[in-house]
């Protein structure tokens, strides 16, 4: 089974930090983006968020590529439809990884999966909404999916007041049945992270966290040390 280089990269770092650019203005997000280059050492993933890629286009993908490199780049595109298409515009943009919702029809994901390989990139399957998240996991593997995302959205979090840290069983469960990378997204911070990693992520995606923080590279620091800790058990 073909596996891109992020992937194996990923896998000998574990556990990563994912810092999730959820803003709509590039200017914001490349101005972090460079404080966390410059200041985090080590592997770490920047994520375009969706609201910066539908306000900004795919330029955002390819210029925070270049503001973070050599440190991969997420486009958080939430395909749900013609998945070889967005999967190959993310990817022709500077996208390491490219996230496909993992409620789509398996021929959309199979087909988004194909061609972030033939781009040398992975696919992603984020699990928000979907009911039966550990049976689709299951599933997913078979359809070419390198990384299975765990998320609890803001609008959930809002109405029912629960993060990912309320999943942590399902996170367990997920990383037993998934052959691949799990990461867990959804309200996270230095003090819910670890338990993530506990159970089995292997990537954390942290938002707000963050990019809210007064000082966000700092923050970051936190987050990855709380993390590497519990890896180590």
């Amino acid at each position: 089974m073909y596996k891109p280089d992020v992937v194996s990269r990923l896998e000998s770092e574990a556990p990563v930090l994912q810092v999730a650019l959820d803003y709509t203005d590039l200017g914001d997000a490349l101005g972090l983006a460079a404080r966390l280059r410059g200041s985090l050492e080590g592997l770490w993933l920047a994520e375009v968020g969706t609201p910066l890629i539908k306000s900004e286009g795919l330029r955002s993908i390819t210029l925070l590529s270049r503001v973070v490199s050599p440190n991969p780049v997420v486009a958080d595109m939430k395909t749900a439809d013609t998945g070889a298409l967005e999967a190959g515009l993310a990817a022709r943009a500077g996208a390491s990884v490219t996230i496909v919702l993992a409620c789509s029809l398996d021929e959309t994901i199979a087909e988004a999966a194909r061609e972030a390989h033939r781009y040398g990139a992975a696919l992603a399957a984020d699990l928000i909404a979907v009911r039966n998240p550990v049976e689709r996991a299951e599933q997913l593997a078979s359809l070419g999916v390198d990384i299975v995302e765990v998320h609890v959205g803001i609008d959930a979090q809002r109405a029912l007041g629960m993060t990912a840290a309320d999943l942590r069983e399902a996170v367990r469960r997920i990383a037993e049945r998934f052959p691949g990378l799990v990461a867990v997204a959804g309200g996270l911070n230095e003090k819910t992270a670890p338990a993530m990693v506990e159970a089995g992520a292997s990537i954390i995606v942290v938002g707000g966290a963050i990019t809210r923080s007064s000082d966000p590279a700092a923050s970051a620091r936190r987050i990855i040390e709380a993390v590497r800790r519990a890896s180590r058990g």
